[in-house]
């Protein structure tokens, strides 16, 4: 395991000095998977890794593969960096607004993920424009682990769940998620100021861990006037 650990930190480091000397310019597209493979002679999971590891260092945004990206205002949000961070960088002027930050029960979602534990840590957010009105809302539910016990007391981590969850040395790898679209009952037309029954994007999604873990299940609505569903499939040619 050192040694893949290694490997993939020297790959990650080389692909980060060319970023920074501009041998690859900001927005170009990096070799895809299999050229790099082949230019390190290492195995794709070590790559992906690599990959993974520039894109918590903020410096790549990958979308490899058959994949499901929000967007606002035509702009990609890569929502694994998390919404406030994804937001920002695509320069939307949108508050947070935090409505539930606890600990809570649900054997109905603990049944529905397939985990033993039902407990989970709970946090629900309005995203708003500067004018006041709430574009979207989302609710979380983590498992709640040790190491996140105090969360509900503390806060997250400069305001940010994913944050907040590598402090606590957990991270998503990968998962899946679901879009619809869904009229609001009466409780979240009130949240959002709009009518009940106004119909917004619901999307379902289910992150996971290396180990295939649960990390995190959020459900969000989303103002379909400023966000839309962008599909993207195959992977560009290395």
């Amino acid at each position: 395991m050192t040694e893949q650990v290694l490997k993939h930190q020297r790959i990650a480091g080389v692909l980060a000095r060319e970023i920074h000397s501009g041998a690859l310019e900001p927005g170009s597209r990096l070799p895809g998977e299999h050229a790099l493979t082949r230019r390190f002679a290492v195995s794709r999971n070590t790559v992906r890794q690599a990959l993974d590891e520039l894109s918590r260092r903020g410096l790549i945004s990958t979308h490899a593969g058959v994949g499901s990206f929000v967007t606002f205002d035509g702009g990609l949000l890569d929502n694994r960096l998390g919404w406030t961070r994804a937001l920002a960088d695509q320069g939307a002027r949108v508050s947070t607004e935090v409505l539930r930050l606890e600990a809570v029960r649900d054997a109905r979602l603990a049944g529905e993920l397939g985990i033993e534990g039902a407990e989970f840590l709970a946090l629900d957010r309005l995203r708003i424009l500067p004018e006041g009105t709430p574009v979207s809302l989302e609710r979380s539910r983590v498992p709640l682990l040790p190491a996140l016990a105090d969360v509900p007391l503390r806060g997250l981590v400069d305001g940010s769940l994913t944050k907040t969850l590598a402090a606590a040395g957990v991270r998503a790898t990968h998962g899946d998620e679901w879009a619809s679209v869904a009229g609001l009952d009466a409780d979240q037309a009130g949240l959002l100021r709009r009518a009940e029954g106004d119909l917004f994007l619901r999307t379902r999604r289910v992150s996971r861990g290396a180990d295939g873990s649960v990390v995190e299940h959020v459900t969000s609505l989303l103002d379909p006037a400023r966000f839309q569903l962008h599909l993207g499939f195959g992977e560009p040619p290395g």
